[in-house]
């Protein structure tokens, strides 16, 4: 990206706005924009602009600017990028209080959403700082896994919290700030997952939706798929710079390069497909520690992380946070449901065992199946609300 290039963000086309979204990953993209449907299914006349990706473009809402194609990941690459966050940040703000949104709803992305909320309490532009504009949160960061104080700061800068896991709510007991469980979108009525369980597919692999962190997990990966080679491989991406990344690793023939493709349920609001394309099935999988891992720790599918970051990023990562895993469904279930290798354990060899284990051990494929199973339990709870309920209640 450029970081020296002047950052301006485009008025709202209708003059108005609602509700600004920032969302800056691709799962957060693809979480907002189903919020989004829902919402306009209830609103139809509501306005909406956004920085996020092209899942909400889709949604309907005004995209100000891709935040997906800028994400980065690692203290290092967020300080080589540094004047660019800063002036998104500024600029951000000079838009919030220029077009004057009612709602400014952040989705996940800590590192930068909570400076936001902040830079708005400090500048007296939201609620919290003694303005007018309400500033609500989808997707807490996890604090229950490290970071814990920033429920603090939240509480201070933040109208409202809608969480996905139930035993969430309590991380926020000592605080003031109103927090929801909303359910897990993963497991909400009639969602399609991209991936499917079948001991008789293909390998998946999974390196991730950061440009410079693909870069980098990616050849790990193929080395490993290379090492085991039973079986044909599947990659999916989510974007077009995603795919450029996949296609320079020059990736052998037997793998095989897809989307993910969005599955929509059935509705009436606009951009609703009637028909749901069938997920990937695959009989393993080596994956990134993202959103895509617990799509497949939900769909039962046996497999490994593997993850590789900048070597000083890395180091200071281990020295500040202290969890055991590095995968969300191993951090929820306390144990390694998928194995992590990390940097130089992410080895070729150490790989292929996992595959061929993953691939040839009943015991493997079945203790898989019940962690999967302790995971849904553990998540499918009642929920107070939808998330569009949430939203449309903030309104």
């Amino acid at each position: 990206m450029s970081t020296a290039t002047p950052f301006r963000l485009p008025p709202p086309v209708s003059g108005r706005v609602d509700v600004l979204i920032v969302a800056g990953e691709h799962s957060g993209d693809e979480h907002a924009a189903t919020m989004v449907r829902a919402l306009r299914e209830k609103q139809p006349g509501v306005v909406i602009a956004a920085l996020g990706g092209p899942k909400l473009a889709a949604a309907g809402t005004q995209l100000l600017h891709d935040l997906t194609a800028s994400s980065v990941v690692g203290l290092i690459e967020v300080l080589k990028n540094y004047s660019f966050f800063r002036a998104l940040l500024d600029d951000t703000v000079r838009w919030i209080a220029e077009h004057r949104p009612r709602v400014v709803c952040l989705i996940d992305y800590p590192g930068l959403n909570l400076r936001l909320a902040a830079a708005l309490r400090e500048r007296g532009i939201s609620r919290r700082g003694g303005g007018e504009i309400r500033v609500v949160y989808y997707i807490s960061p996890q604090i229950w896994a490290w970071k814990a104080g920033r429920r603090f700061t939240m509480a201070r800068d933040l109208d409202a919290l809608a969480v996905i896991f139930p035993f969430e709510t309590k991380c926020y007991a000592d605080t003031a700030l109103p927090v929801e469980f909303v359910g897990h979108p993963f497991l909400a009525p009639g969602y399609v997952p991209p991936v499917a369980y079948d001991p008789a597919g293909p390998i998946l692999l999974l390196p991730g939706s950061r440009q410079q962190a693909v870069a980098r997990i990616f050849p790990v990966l193929l080395a490993g798929q290379a090492a085991f080679g039973e079986r044909e491989a599947v990659v999916l991406f989510p974007s077009v710079e995603i795919l450029n990344v996949l296609r320079a690793a020059n990736p052998p023939a037997n793998v095989k390069i897809l989307p993910v493709v969005e599955r929509r349920r059935h509705g009436t609001a606009p951009g609703f497909a009637s028909a749901i394309p069938a997920p990937v099935a695959a009989s393993a999988v080596l994956t990134s520690s993202g959103t895509m891992s617990m799509h497949c720790a939900l769909a039962g599918i046996p497999g490994a992380i593997a993850y590789r970051a900048n070597a000083l990023t890395y180091l200071i990562g281990r020295a500040l946070v202290k969890v055991e895993y590095l995968g969300i469904a191993n951090l929820l279930l306390g144990e390694p449901m998928y194995p992590e290798y990390l940097q130089g354990a992410a080895t070729p060899t150490a790989l292929a065992a996992e595959l061929r284990a993953c691939v040839h051990d009943p015991a493997r494929r079945a203790a898989t199946a019940d962690r999967s199973a302790r995971l849904k339990a553990m998540l499918t709870k009642p929920a107070s609300g939808t998330a569009a309920d949430w939203l449309e209640r903030q309104l």
